[in-house]
């Protein structure tokens, strides 16, 4: 039986029986998958007997900061994978959306295409699609050599009253941006396979500003590599060599840098080992440096490094009022070096700039339950921060705590959820005396985790928010609203954007920095077709105003086409 008359079968029998538990839903997911099996969480007897509306998994995938956490998610373990775009064979690690295996979101036609797998569509009855053709197609007559396509094109609007608390020039600013990504991935066997993308963007608008090698490139390679694969000592084992974009790490801390149109891309290489129940990877990077004017022309910026590692373990299932936790333990190192305009220390007037080489190591702890979830992490920064031109280093101290917890109604049909997220990124004073201890993250962390509208950088912050959604039942469409209300962590430092730290005509007082109601829009429109629709308005405290920062208002629309 073909998976999507499975899903139309399923359907008709909600409609008729108007509840359908969770075991039945299990058995036909089961018996509608004749390609090789993708291991599944065990369903536990709490989540058997929870009713839901839908048998089927919403298609939408948003960008969760820690996995199956902040998805539109349903409640048993045999609807917590992707409808058809599968994740690779990661055992436990392909729970939810499969960020836990370290590759990134996996959603049918996902953010993350070099992580699908669309082997199963050499069955050409399981082909529902008309872009399934491209997704698997055969080389030699074993089907042992195929190639997969993949594409997006992301149109994205966005205006601005303010920009960066009337820091920019350009009031009432409408901006546009175009961007394609188009890939290939090349199977040669079972244990060798080659991925290619190309990207292309530009921008344009009124009153526009920052037009930079993020937002226009020219036609290029934005991944390139190669990976060998297969079994060893028990765990499927890759080692992966090129340029390639990398998302194994939580998104408050870095990730792909997906507000720009030009993502950030990586080379060098990558080795991973997965186990039934715990994973390794390990990776050493340089930068891809960008080229927005001429053709296949990026090189690498050997002064821009990240490396380390990370160990994710499946915690073992345990109880909380009868309910079971499906968690997972992440354990990681990333070091940093890095240049440009976040590697500065404030002074009274202007900053120092230089180069800060740091380390992080934290971990991450987070999970699911019936209707509820979590993510608990912590992080300490060490390292150096060497002034241009001086052989003088500054030590590094700084941290960072982040958490977000919450509750869900899965049996109603609008699957409200509603929670608390609560983030602290240490903050110094302005100047050299001592160490620098003003958390950083040079690397792009995803920007709507804390703030749509970008203009507060996650350093020397506290920020504490109330956080509701609800996603209809049948999964076309996710509201979200969170309030974030700010503070500065030390009240003698500075207040950092996304390009350095703010100054203002005249010295701001006080730690308050103000507050941000936002809303967000989620409309998947079709399989392929996906609308979002971001407002915001960020209010600055009175000490902000008097020392010349500004309210204003933020929208944005982003239509993404994907295949």
């Amino acid at each position: 039986m073909s998976r999507h008359h499975s899903y139309r079968n399923r359907s008709l029998l909600a409609l008729m029986a108007l509840e359908i538990c969770a075991p039945r839903a299990a058995v036909a997911a089961q018996s509608s998958s004749p390609a090789a099996p993708v291991t599944q969480a065990p369903v536990t007897q709490t989540e058997e007997w929870i009713h839901v509306p839908s048998t089927e998994r919403p298609p939408i995938q948003n960008y969760p900061h820690a996995g199956v956490v902040g998805q539109p998610r349903r409640v048993v373990a045999s609807q917590n994978h992707a409808p058809q775009g599968r994740q690779g064979p990661w055992g436990a690690f392909s729970y939810g959306n499969g960020e836990s295996a370290g590759f990134g979101p996996v959603g049918r036609y996902g953010v993350a295409p070099w992580a699908e797998d669309w082997s199963f569509l050499r069955d050409k009855s399981r082909r529902d699609d008309p872009f399934d053709p491209l997704k698997f197609i055969a080389l030699n007559d074993a089907k042992t050599i195929w190639l997969s396509f993949s594409g997006e094109t992301r149109l994205r609007n966005w205006y601005e009253e303010t920009p960066f608390l009337g820091k920019k020039d350009g009031s009432n600013s409408g901006r546009f941006g175009v961007r394609n990504l188009y890939g290939a991935d090349l199977h040669l066997g079972e244990h060798v396979r080659l991925f290619g993308q190309l990207i292309n963007a530009d921008a344009a608008g009124w009153k526009g500003f920052g037009y930079n090698t993020t937002y226009r490139k020219r036609l290029d390679l934005q991944q390139a590599f190669i990976e060998f694969k297969g079994k060893l000592a028990g765990a499927q084992t890759g080692f992966m060599f090129g340029r390639q974009q990398f998302l194994d790490a939580p998104s408050y801390v870095l990730y792909n840098r997906e507000t720009p149109n030009v993502p950030l891309s990586w080379n060098g290489g990558r080795i991973y080992a997965i186990w039934p129940n715990i994973r390794v990877d390990t990776f050493d990077f340089v930068q891809t440096k960008t080229d927005a004017t001429l053709m296949f022309h990026d090189t690498e910026d050997y002064g821009t490094r990240l490396y380390g590692g990370d160990i994710t373990a499946l915690v073992p299932q345990f109880s909380i009022g009868g309910e079971t936790v499906h968690s997972f333990l992440d354990i990681f190192y990333y070091g940093y070096r890095y240049g440009g305009s976040l590697s500065v220390v404030p002074l009274a007037s202007g900053s120092l700039k230089g180069t800060s080489s740091r380390g992080n190591v934290g971990f991450r702890w987070y999970g699911t339950a019936a209707s509820f979830e979590y993510s608990f992490g912590g992080l300490y920064q060490d390292g150096t921060f060497q002034k241009s031109g001086s052989e003088h280093k500054s030590a590094v101290q700084a941290y960072s705590v982040n958490t977000i917890v919450g509750y869900r109604h899965t049996p109603s049909p609008l699957h409200p959820f509603i929670g608390v997220q609560a983030d602290l990124y240490s903050g110094g004073a302005d100047g050299t005396n001592g160490p620098v201890r003003t958390y950083m993250a040079p690397f792009n962390p995803q920007t709507n985790y804390l703030d749509t509208t970008t203009y507060i950088q996650p350093s020397n912050l506290v920020s504490v928010s109330p956080v509701f959604s609800v996603t209809p039942w049948k999964g076309f469409a996710s509201i979200q609203f969170k309030v974030p209300f700010m503070w500065r962590e030390n009240a003698d430092g500075a207040i950092w954007n996304s390009s350095g730290p703010y100054t203002f005509s005249k010295t701001y007082h006080g730690g308050y920095i103000g507050v941000v109601p936002q809303a967000s829009l989620k409309l998947q429109l079709n399989r392929h077709l996906t609308w979002q629709i971001y407002g915001a308005r960020f209010m600055a405290s009175n000490g902000l105003h008097a020392a010349g920062g500004k309210s204003g208002s933020y929208a944005q629309s982003n239509v993404v086409f994907r295949f």
